[in-house]
């Protein structure tokens, strides 16, 4: 099955949309428990997969208003999140394997980060090339 242009046009906004929400939840969250008082119910924190989060949260919202632009370089961002996400993941695995502090949702957050941040690249790549 081929998807048309108009697909494409709004599967990239639906992207770009899903993109600012999720940066501006990831901000929300991650500033709540960095300089907020949500570090009492945040539990096992990994320190650099919070402060990862964080700073990837502004990139997420930069990304998704590019692709609503339909910026060549919101693309590449999307890409480079999508692999900067599955380094991360990767470090906590180690840090888990070496019996480091976790909280299990930061396994489903980083899990749903990685699926999401890969499928919007590839979204955003495939368009990019169309048009």
């Amino acid at each position: 099955m081929r998807i048309s242009d108009n697909q494409y046009t709004w599967l990239t906004r639906a992207a770009a949309l899903v993109a600012i929400a999720f940066g501006a939840a990831t901000i929300r969250a991650g500033g709540s428990v960095l300089f907020g008082d949500g570090a009492r119910s945040a539990g096992n924190v990994v320190g650099f997969v919070l402060w990862f989060n964080f700073l990837a949260g502004f990139a997420y919202v930069a990304a998704g208003a590019g692709l609503w632009q339909r910026r060549r370089w919101s693309a590449w961002l999307a890409l480079a999140i999508a692999l900067g996400t599955l380094l991360v993941f990767a470090a906590f695995g180690i840090h888990v394997a070496a019996g480091g502090a976790f909280e299990m949702r930061t396994v489903g957050a980083m899990t749903l980060r990685s699926v999401v941040w890969t499928l919007i690249a590839l979204l955003a790549l495939r368009t990019m090339q169309r048009g």
